[in-house]
């Protein structure tokens, strides 16, 4: 089966006009203006067509958390976003206790033997934390912050077998730089995050391969004076790094128009992801919800498109989707929008080390998304197929 896409603009490292893309099974085989044999055709209608989004840090939609203890809850909460154009996802769990970690690490795994055309691919599953600082835990649940066992995440590790692809954790913690080796013999990535660490704590873990930044300015310090020494923060460390890619909530509320400016000028885009840290509320109304397990989480209250903490002290989660990321960069911060795409797609599959997605050519997976100019998704397809 051949199907032929025409009328698109297509996303890739510049806009392509006048060129058609053939689908073969679930990739595509190729983008050319010559007319080649296919068995159904798909007028664009002039959308731009991009590669399906990739979000690599995101903790539920559609009134589930990925976390709430049941397999259909990562299904159901991936499909959420699907119909915002993510089409990869990565299930985050926040701090919680070992029993629930390891459920959720198991249900990931069963949840990404769905994976099927149709179908939001499930790439493995992110443990953000529970090895944290409590002054830079944020919205975590603070009975589960700890400072790392080998014995726990070793377990962690081995109930995923090969399917948790990242941690997250606070470089300056004692036990941070053997939980890093560890992390790097296992071929898993390693983020720091919530960290009140500083450049000298940081660098060591980033020289060991640590190098990823999780949700830049969220949850980490800026400079800070110890001993009357000013010292880099996390936030500086990832700047003055290049090795380092940043993650950034690009919802619009997090970081203001100008501070994305300022870290696209600093990292440009081949450094930055975009995710949404979405919590349950994503695509939900407003109200109150809960940042976490049900059973287990933080109560919060999405106002004016953003989750908070009760008391309003503080952000517990974004509720946006990958679809606003776009948008917010494109309209309200004014990137190109082939580099919007790129920090959508592309970037996040080479941290992530995923093969064959995230770009438009020859032989990638035909996971792709059509939208207008304002970022309105039209049609969504994973792996050559319309979403289901």
């Amino acid at each position: 089966m051949i199907t032929k896409i025409i009328n698109a603009v297509l996303v890739t490292d510049t806009l392509l006009y006048g060129k058609s893309l053939y689908i073969k099974d679930e990739r595509i085989c190729a983008i050319t203006d010559a007319e080649l044999d296919c068995d159904n055709i798909i007028d664009a209608g002039g959308a731009y067509l991009s590669p399906g989004f990739i979000d690599i840090h995101t903790h539920g939609a559609g009134d589930r958390d990925f976390a709430d203890g049941t397999v259909e809850d990562i299904l159901v909460g991936a499909q959420a976003h699907a119909r915002f154009g993510t089409t990869t996802v990565f299930p985050t769990c926040t701090s919680s206790s070992f029993d629930d970690t390891v459920r959720f690490i198991e249900n990931v795994k069963k949840a990404m033997k769905e994976n099927a055309p149709g179908k939001p691919q499930i790439a493995g599953s992110h443990l953000e934390g529970p090895y944290f600082s409590q002054t830079m835990r944020g919205a975590q649940n603070p009975e589960y912050v700890r400072l790392p066992d080998p014995r726990e995440y070793k377990a962690f590790v081995k109930a995923g077998e090969g399917t948790v692809r990242r941690m997250s954790f606070a470089p300056e913690l004692e036990g941070a730089g053997e939980l890093c080796d560890y992390l790097q013999e296992q071929g898993i990535i390693a983020s720091f995050g919530h960290t009140d660490g500083v450049y000298k704590e940081i660098k060591p873990l980033i020289d060991k391969g640590c190098l990823l930044a999780t949700h830049l300015y969220s949850g980490m310090n800026t400079v800070v004076r110890r001993e009357l020494m000013r010292n880099l923060g996390a936030v500086e460390t990832s700047f003055l790094e290049d090795d380092v890619t940043v993650e950034v909530i690009a919802d619009g509320i997090h970081l203001p128009s100008e501070l994305l400016k300022l870290i696209y000028k600093i990292k440009g885009a081949d450094k930055i992801c975009l995710i949404t840290d979405s919590m349950r509320g994503a695509g939900m109304g407003e109200g109150h919800s809960v940042l976490g397990p049900k059973h287990d989480g933080m109560d919060c209250v999405i106002k004016n498109g953003v989750a908070y903490l009760c008391d309003m002290t503080g952000f517990a989660g974004s509720v946006a989707t990958a679809d606003r990321l776009v948008r917010v960069m494109y309209k309200q911060a004014g990137m190109p929008l082939c580099e919007c795409i790129r920090m959508m797609c592309k970037t996040p599959a080479s941290v992530m080390k995923l093969e064959n997605v995230g770009e438009i050519k020859e032989g990638c997976y035909a996971d792709l998304v059509f939208f207008d100019d304002d970022i309105n998704i039209k049609r969504v397809f994973t792996r050559g197929k319309e979403l289901s």
